[in-house]
């Protein structure tokens, strides 16, 4: 039952406990939650809490929610980003850059739906580009997925200057992806940098990426430079808190 005198609204009472039963392997990963009813009576609340509580497990990455089956309790599957050698030239030689890396580490399945489009810099975007505002720029907008499940939303902003004529403008860029086409055109990639920040989400990414009310969001702008300094990219990323673990390493000297 709920304690209804703690001024904690019972439906976080009731995740938190599922939540912990959980956690203590009472429901193993791959388990069935009990029914709607059978939690209506445990605790004591009515279907709209119930509903709640469950959502808010959902959106914290804790179960599933298979409609005309029930909820499922979710294998743990937080992603490690880690910024080490995730972009170096090798990994996407191997057609293993980022996304596809993180795939391999964790053992889940990556893909994605891509959208070119093309627009005039705002003045974010032409400060990071390094571009006069108004400049003609190149837009790859991403929904990337992990086993079906929307996990991370990509946007990429390049000067068209340097896309023109490439396969950066095509939704299939080929082995390597963006970074390898710029490469060809012989704009050498020489570093990159991460602004790292967290928000709530607007409507449209708790839409995309199927969260709750109050569940927060990661968000990495990532500037590609070439050997020379000159910004080649800007890649603003979105990832659901709940998912994401962000690891960074470096070397001490």
């Amino acid at each position: 039952m709920v304690d209804r005198t703690s001024g904690v609204p019972a439906f976080r009472q009731v995740a938190t406990d599922l939540r912990r039963k959980i956690d203590a392997g009472e429901y193993a990963p791959g388990a069935k939650l009990p029914s709607e009813r059978e939690l209506i009576d445990t605790y004591g609340v009515s279907r709209p809490t119930v509903r709640e509580a469950v959502n808010l497990l959902r959106s914290e990455g804790v179960v599933d929610v298979e409609h005309g089956r029930g909820v499922f309790v979710r294998p743990p599957s937080n992603i490690q980003r880690l910024a080490r050698a995730r972009l170096s030239r090798d990994a996407r030689e191997r057609n293993e850059g980022a996304f596809m890396a993180e795939a391999k580490a964790k053992g889940f399945t990556a893909a994605s739906n891509v959208k070119v489009r093309f627009e005039r810099a705002d003045e974010r975007a032409a400060g990071y580009l390094q571009v006069p505002v108004g400049t003609d720029v190149t837009v790859r907008d991403r929904v990337m997925r992990a086993d079906g499940l929307v996990a991370q939303l990509a946007v990429s902003r390049l000067p068209r200057e340097l896309t023109r004529g490439t396969a950066i403008e095509k939704i299939n860029t080929g082995d390597g992806g963006t970074y390898a086409r710029l490469e060809e055109a012989g704009h050498v990639i020489g570093s990159f940098a991460e602004h790292v920040g967290a928000r709530m989400p607007t409507p449209d990414e708790v839409s995309l990426l199927q969260l709750a009310g109050g569940v927060p969001v990661l968000t990495v702008t990532r500037v590609a430079y070439g050997t020379g300094g000159r910004a080649l990219e800007m890649n603003d990323i979105v990832l659901p808190a709940s998912l994401y673990q962000l690891s960074y390493e470096w070397p001490a000297d």
